[in-house]
C-alpha cells in the first residue's frame, strides 16, 4: 500500500529561497501549501509549476499577524488532510542606516515577520502535528551566517535571525514529546532578489565596498528537501549553505 503524499507548508513562497524551496519540495512529491502576503506573487510561483501546479495550494496571509497566521494551517488540514513539514522562511530587513536612526516602526515590522511570524507558525504547527494522525513532523527555520557574523548597519535583522536559533533549539526541545523534528538552515549570498544589491558591491565591516560572490538557490532549495525528506528518527539541527568564496570565514 502507497504511502500518502506529503504535506508542506512553506512561508515567503512568492519570491527567491521560498518560491526555489517551494518548487523543490513539488519536485520531490510534495503538496505544499505556499504563503505569502502578495496574491500576485503566490499565483506566479504556481505559474513556474507548469504541470506540477496542482501540487501547490496558495493562501495569502501574514505570518505575523496571530489571526491571520491560522488560514494557512487550516487550509492544509482541509485540503491535504495533515502537516508534515513547516518551513519559516518569511523574512524582512529594514533600511540600511544607522542603528541610532532606526525608528521604532521599522524594528518592528522586522521583528514581526522574522519572529513573531516563526514563532506563530511554529504554534500552529505544533496544534496540528501533536493532534494529527500519524503523530508528528518537521519543522525547518531559516537563519542566517548574518546571526553569526552581522553586516553593518542590521541590528534588526541580525538580531531576529540571533533569536531564530533559540527558537530552533526550543523547538526541537519542546517538540520532543510529540515525535516534531526542528532544525535552522543558515544562508549565505543565494542568488535572489534580496542579495542582487551584492553584485553591485555591498558595504563591508571595514568601510569599504566590495562585490561578493553567490551561489545558485537551487543548492539552497536541494539542502531544504534533504532535511525535510529525512524520517523523523533524524534531524539536521544546523546547516550552513554559503557560497564558497563569500567573506565570512576568515578576515575577509
Amino acid at each position: 500500500m502507497s504511502q500518502p503524499p506529503r504535506v508542506a507548508l512553506v512561508t515567503g513562497a512568492g519570491s527567491g529561497i521560498g518560491r526555489a524551496a517551494a518548487l523543490a519540495l513539488r519536485d520531490a512529491g510534495w503538496h505544499v501549501v505556499i504563503v505569502g502576503r502578495r496574491a500576485e506573487a503566490l499565483q506566479q510561483t504556481v505559474e513556474r509549476a507548469g504541470a506540477g501546479a496542482t501540487r501547490l495550494l496558495p493562501v495569502s496571509a501574514d505570518v505575523g499577524d496571530p489571526v491571520a497566521v491560522k488560514l494557512p494551517f487550516d487550509a492544509a488540514v482541509a485540503e491535504f488532510g495533515r502537516l508534515d513539514l513547516v518551513f519559516n522562511n518569511a523574512g524582512s530587513g529594514a533600511p540600511a542606516v544607522p542603528l541610532e536612526d532606526l525608528s521604532f516602526e521599522q524594528w518592528k515590522k522586522v521583528v514581526d515577520v522574522n519572529l513573531t511570524g516563526a514563532f506563530l507558525c511554529t504554534q500552529q504547527a505544533f496544534r496540528i502535528m501533536k493532534s494529527q494522525s500519524p503523530r508528528g513532523g518537521r519543522i525547518i527555520n531559516n537563519g542566517s551566517i548574518s546571526a553569526h557574523a552581522p553586516r553593518p548597519f542590521t541590528a534588526p535583522y541580525t538580531a531576529t535571525k540571533h533569536a531564530i536559533t533559540g527558537l530552533t533549539k526550543s523547538t526541537s526541545l519542546d517538540g520532543r514529546a510529540y515525535g516534531i523534528a526542528c532544525g535552522q538552515i543558515d544562508i549565505g549570498n543565494a542568488a535572489t532578489e534580496m542579495t542582487e544589491r551584492m553584485a553591485a558591491g555591498i558595504l563591508q565591516a571595514n568601510g569599504q565596498t566590495m562585490v561578493e560572490p553567490r551561489m545558485d538557490v537551487r543548492h539552497v532549495a536541494d539542502a531544504v528537501v534533504h532535511m525535510a525528506s529525512l524520517p523523523l528518527e533524524a534531524n539536521v539541527l544546523f546547516m550552513t549553505v554559503m557560497a564558497t568564496d563569500m567573506p565570512y570565514v576568515g578576515r575577509g
